[in-house]
């Protein structure tokens, strides 16, 4: 009887048909509440997930035949990771596979803004055709600063690379990683000569709210924001207050604090002023949690967790 791999979330087909090239038996269940779901896990010996619900140690204990939890994407926020390694339960994610979608969709919304597109894209719509009030910006010459150098942060350095722009990076848990396209520096290096700030930080309690009003104070001259990682990691009251004094200049969002958890969605009837704000402002590109989301990358996330899976578990064998 093969082993029994339970799908939570849509993802891109080629993980099942590999999955089940190694023997394995996929079901599916992408609707039932968690609560279902935990009285069933018992059964199954992998568990693949995007974003749907949290992980957690009850949901795990339920899970006494789990070897792995495969992630589609890159943040693991949403499992707890220290108990599954003392369940011995392995878990993959995929951060390979979206990266460079990522690197992409930072340099658009910059460009978006930096060109003044969003604005001049209205105005020649309403056939307003206003030249000197769209005036750019380039990103030549500029210093942009990458807050946090893994996967999503190097692909952002290596789109950048032709832009002929400084590129630098602040990793407090990296060191040693400079390059032809990257200079490491110093939290304080960041302050003090940045243009362009770019978040690329996992979501833990020491980066909620990472950006906030401390945090701008410090810039020696006004900067850009963007951030591509999770909402959470700005602050945005802080970020308005600084986008009104003019010490942000400018801000491409991608995410969102007011976000559901499973980032499907936002909390429509309860967006507060400061959203108002950023969707009236001409300063500011959103975007609904799309850095990473091509029709490439949804491929590539699967593809890559099928590796991984398979480098961990060869071929289904009957425990």
């Amino acid at each position: 009887m093969s082993k029994k791999i339970l799908f939570v979330d849509t993802v891109h087909p080629i993980l099942e048909e590999r999955l089940i090239n190694l023997g394995y038996s996929c079901e599916h269940d992408l609707t039932a509440p968690k609560e279902q779901i935990e009285a069933k896990v018992a059964n199954y010996f992998g568990l693949v997930i995007r974003s749907r619900f949290t992980i957690d140690s009850f949901f795990l204990d339920k899970a006494i035949k789990l070897k792995f939890i495969a992630r589609s994407g890159a943040g693991l926020e949403n499992i707890n990771i220290a108990y599954a390694e003392k369940k011995e339960i392995k878990v993959f994610n995929s951060p390979e596979g979206n990266m460079d979608a990522v690197g992409e969709q930072a340099i658009g919304m910059l460009l978006m803004l930096f060109n003044q597109l969003k604005k001049g894209d209205a105005e020649v719509r309403k056939g307003r055709w206003d030249r000197e009030g769209n005036r750019g910006l380039e990103i030549s010459g500029k210093t942009v600063a990458i807050i946090g150098y893994g996967n999503m942060g190097s692909a952002f350095a290596k789109k950048l690379s032709g832009f002929d722009c400084k590129v630098i990076a602040f990793d407090k848990y990296k060191a040693n990683y400079s390059s032809e396209i990257i200079k490491e520096v110093k939290l304080e290096d960041v302050y003090n000569t940045a243009d362009i700030i770019s978040i690329h930080l996992p979501l833990s309690e020491e980066t909620h709210h990472y950006v906030d009003a401390a945090f701008l104070a410090n810039f020696q001259k006004p900067i850009y924001v963007i951030n591509t990682a999770r909402g959470n990691n700005v602050c945005t009251g802080d970020l308005v207050s600084a986008l009104k004094s003019a010490k942000v200049l400018g801000a491409c969002l991608d995410v969102l604090e007011y976000e559901t958890t499973s980032f499907e969605t936002i909390n429509s009837d309860k967006l507060p002023v400061d959203f108002q704000y950023l969707a009236q402002s001409d300063k500011v590109i959103l975007s609904p949690h799309i850095a990473g989301w091509t029709k490439e990358s949804y491929v590539k996330l699967s593809s890559f967790l099928a590796d991984k899976i398979e480098l961990s578990f060869p071929a289904q064998l009957e425990i």
